[in-house]
């Protein structure tokens, strides 16, 4: 005998872009459910169809609804696809008391795509409709990549030009499956200027992605500036592989000097973040231009002096001191302080270095791995070659990870 559920139904329905492109198996939910629940804008077409519709969203507000209502059946409506950046996400837990289903809509993705008359299925797909992505970083990494975007098109543009990306060719969408819609190619520069709706979907197309993580990377691909300290290429790739960086890392290079463990820094961590603190005001412009060389959107650059400036600083996952000012075991109680699990490693040039640097990581109950870098560089001398030692550098590492 079977036994039929007394619990509520509810149906969350991916409305496409409208009438025209839902499906038939959503059209049938909608027409069964007693009451209807969504967005103004998605229910707007339901405004004569006999049944109660409520113009609300948010789970918690859904929920306390469908609470108060004596209907057994509901249709949450959704634009889009429930799939892909929907309110059917947070729906879906907080209704979890009841019998939910979903049915899939025409999302922007497929139906922009198709205007394009291009594939989809290699493509990068983010969103920065009032989240923080880092849409520069996806389009450096990627040869295509979509965006879901909010009122904020030209901010996205502008970020695309200070990190060198202008060029970058950009295929826009607005208002898809509106009478209003508008599907045209530009490039980058032009989503700084101008006006652009607040449904709009872009696609980057970076013929010259670049997707590379790195450690070490060669020193003439820095803009150097004369008595401007660079870590250098061995002591670089000692260093990342000591900090043993993941993508979503947030990372703080303290005397970031001419920001050349910053730009590996950010290579590494492609989904997180970079916070490049210099006290010297002639190395902000060098720090910057060595981030939009290499097309970054995740370094933020900080003039000023340590431990004062980190004290605004999100907690770091991962710390390299290249310059402390004689205040080393300062900077590392405020980076402890933030985070006691954060990975720290200092490089040290001068004799004096070593020691304070380990007295302050045991002051703080670390003990560090100590690793000495003699590197010598070959040089031509007329037909001959000879090795050219360079100074030796310390590296001290220790706390987080392993």
């Amino acid at each position: 005998m079977s036994v039929i559920s007394e619990r509520k139904k509810i149906t969350v329905v991916g409305t496409g872009l409208g009438l025209d492109t839902m499906t038939a198996e959503a059209r049938e939910a909608i027409a069964k459910a007693e009451v209807l629940i969504g967005a103004a804008g998605v229910l707007e077409p339901y405004k004569d169809a006999g049944k109660p519709a409520y113009p609300c969203y948010l789970p918690q507000e859904v929920t306390a609804l469908i609470e108060s209502e004596n209907a057994r059946e509901f249709a949450v409506l959704v634009s889009g696809d429930v799939g892909f950046y929907s309110a059917a996400a947070g729906l879906a837990e907080a209704l979890a008391s009841y019998d939910v289903g979903f049915i899939p809509g025409i999302s922007t993705v497929n139906a922009f795509f198709a205007r394009l008359r291009l594939p989809w299925q290699d493509v990068a797909f983010v969103s920065v409709h009032g989240r923080d992505t880092n849409l520069v970083d996806a389009v450096r990494r990627n040869r295509l990549t979509f965006c879901l975007t909010g009122k904020n098109v030209n901010a996205l543009g502008a970020a695309l030009v200070k990190a060198g990306l202008g060029q970058s060719k950009a295929y826009i969408g607005e208002n898809l499956g509106s009478p209003q819609e508008r599907v045209y190619e530009a490039v980058a520069d032009d989503l700084a200027v101008g006006h652009f709706s607040s449904q709009t979907v872009l696609l980057f197309a970076n013929e010259s992605f670049d997707d590379r993580t790195s450690a070490g990377l060669p020193d003439s691909d820095f803009v150097r500036q004369a008595g401007v300290p660079m870590t250098k290429s061995e002591t670089r790739a000692v260093v990342m592989s000591k900090l043993n960086l993941r993508p979503s890392d947030i990372c703080w290079d303290i005397g970031a000097g001419t920001g050349s463990v910053s730009v590996e820094m950010a290579l590494n961590a492609y989904r997180g973040h970079v916070y490049a603190v210099e006290r010297r005001e002639d190395a902000i412009p060098l720090i910057e231009q060595n981030c939009t060389a290499f097309h970054l959107g995740n370094v933020t650059v900080i003039c000023g002096d340590a431990p004062a400036s980190l004290d605004a600083l999100p907690a770091p996952n991962a710390v390299f001191i290249g310059g402390s000012g004689g205040e080393m075991d300062r900077i590392i109680d405020v980076v402890l302080s933030k985070n006691p699990n954060a990975r720290i490693v200092v490089s040290a040039v001068t004799l004096e270095t070593v020691p304070a640097a380990m007295a302050a990581l045991a002051g703080a109950g670390l003990e560090p791995d100590v690793v000495q870098i003699n590197a010598a560089r070959g040089r031509k001398a007329g037909v001959l070659h000879l090795m050219e030692a360079q100074n030796p550098v310390t590296i001290l590492s220790a706390g987080g990870r392993q």
